[in-house]
């Protein structure tokens, strides 16, 4: 991989990471923690209530994938750093570059990608 292609991922994986602090900041700032949001469902069940513990759910289902995919852009700057950025976790193969720059934070290669996923 090259400098310029290493660090325009860099800065791609960078940038994604500033936006996704900024999105759990925004998300935790504005929820009720879980356990005041479960005390309320429970304790209220009109119609606006519900829609509330609704809307609340929603919010820690969000800030549940930002935090994971928060991890995945950590883990992959990591990788980075320590220069296995670019070889899949399970085969140690090269990723293929035009993966990379769809989904910078790839661990694995398409192959061994989908293999996981198919379980």
């Amino acid at each position: 991989m090259t400098t310029l292609n290493t660090q325009s991922l860099q800065a791609a994986l960078t940038h994604t990471r500033s936006r996704l602090l900024a999105q759990i900041a925004t998300l935790r700032d504005g929820a009720p923690s879980r356990a005041e949001a479960s005390a309320a469902h429970f304790a209220h069940r009109e119609d606006s209530q519900a829609q509330t513990a609704t809307e609340r759910e929603l919010e820690f289902a969000l800030d549940d994938h930002e935090s994971t995919e928060l991890r995945r852009v950590n883990a992959a700057l990591q990788r980075l750093a320590n220069g296995s950025y670019g070889l899949c976790a399970d085969c140690g193969v090269a990723i293929a570059p035009a993966r990379l720059q769809a989904a910078p934070e790839a661990e694995r290669c398409v192959p061994c990608q989908e293999a996981l996923e198919r379980g």
